[in-house]
């Protein structure tokens, strides 16, 4: 059983459906490059209507503290993601934006690539694995796993989610490989890229829970 993320949410409908599907967190992506880019007074009607029920996650790409500090007043997240190439300096410099903190995600091809983890521990309160971007991609949204059996039995001085390519039929043996907690989804609910679909967002959290 794990407590899911919902990323990329750009509706009200799939805000709905995470939060009546019992989504612990659902994030709104603040990176004009991706098709799940929410503009700002959009995100802000949509963290309200959260109103308490999950966890704000504002995600970010290399955000500069101007538009970091516009998400804070506007949207008040209770957590900034920083998805793209921040240092552990820069990575903890950005809790003074969030309620309740950071999430760092790291980008994961191999076992190797797991020990970044241990610089960002400091730096952040939670960290999230996810598939490592292709040359010229984004860092994120792109329906890529990588082997989850790399993280089975391992220790972290954080909590972790899971990210890269989980959708409703594959995250129950994503959580069993991995022992993954927390799980993170967005491409995989989705009927078009940046296109939530209630249903799907239905099925990934019934599927996580069992």
């Amino acid at each position: 059983m794990a407590e899911s993320k919902i990323c990329g949410i750009t509706s009200a409908d799939a805000l709905d459906a995470a939060l009546a599907g019992g989504a612990r967190y659902v994030g709104l992506v603040f990176f004009p490059k991706s098709p799940r880019h929410v503009a700002m007074a959009h995100a802000a009607a949509l963290a309200r209507r959260v109103k308490g029920r999950a966890d704000v996650v504002a995600v970010t790409v290399d955000a500069d503290d101007e538009l970091l500090a516009e998400i804070a007043e506007k949207v008040r997240p209770d957590w900034v993601q920083a998805h793209g190439d921040e240092s552990p300096a820069r990575t903890a410099q950005l809790r003074q934006f969030a309620q309740r903190g950071v999430i760092k995600a790291l980008g994961i091809a191999r076992t190797d690539d797991l020990a970044q983890a241990a610089a960002f521990e400091p730096a952040a309160e939670m960290l999230l694995f996810d598939a490592k971007a292709p040359p010229g991609g984004l860092p994120g949204g792109n329906a890529l796993a990588f082997d989850w059996a790399i993280l089975a039995g391992r220790r972290f001085g954080r909590p972790w989610f899971l990210s890269g390519g989980l959708n409703p039929e594959n995250v129950a043996e994503a959580i069993a490989a991995s022992g993954a907690s927390l799980v993170d989804v967005s491409s995989g609910v989705e009927s078009a890229p940046g296109l939530k679909d209630p249903n799907k967002i239905a099925q990934f959290l019934a599927a996580a829970r069992a």
